[in-house]
């Protein structure tokens, strides 16, 4: 019996290969939240390219003169020069202001241009979520402006 009690004396006082088990523990936990960060670091970065598109596109589609497809064709170079590899949907939406209540106002018109893309985030972070090898987010931006038009002399 006395020699049972100093094994488990002995066994409780030696504690090596305690690093290995905490770090065996907690390093996925830490891989899992910096891979969280930089995934998330990737869509914001993308969200911002994709807003500055439609803002440059709807910039294009305000001058006269251009048609859909070079509000377009703006909004697939500034996405694509901004890293967005990929299909960029732009529609572009013309609507006509109505003149101000009760009097004279200031009828035109302003062009609404929306831009959609699909992020597709990391694979190995997408399979711990949803059991497939890669996830996707809809980014979609709206930029409005109104149409630009000369003035009187």
């Amino acid at each position: 019996m006395v020699r049972m009690r100093t094994l488990v004396a002995r066994l409780r006082q030696n504690d090596e290969g305690a690093e290995l088990i905490e770090m065996a523990i907690v390093l996925p936990l830490l891989l899992f939240l910096i891979m969280g960060m930089v995934d998330f670091g990737f869509l914001f970065q993308r969200y911002v390219v994709l807003t500055n598109a439609a803002v440059e596109g709807a910039r294009v589609a305000s001058l006269p003169g251009y048609s859909d497809t070079d509000v377009s064709d703006r909004v697939t170079a500034y996405a694509t020069n901004g890293g967005i590899v990929g299909a960029v949907n732009t529609t572009t939406d013309p609507v006509t202001l109505p003149d101000g209540a009760g009097g004279a106002g200031w009828p035109g018109s302003q062009v609404t241009v929306t831009s959609v893309y699909t992020f597709q985030y990391i694979g190995p972070i997408a399979t711990l979520f949803n059991g497939t090898s890669g996830g996707t987010v809809t980014i979609t931006s709206r930029a409005t402006m109104r149409h630009q038009v000369a003035g009187a002399p």
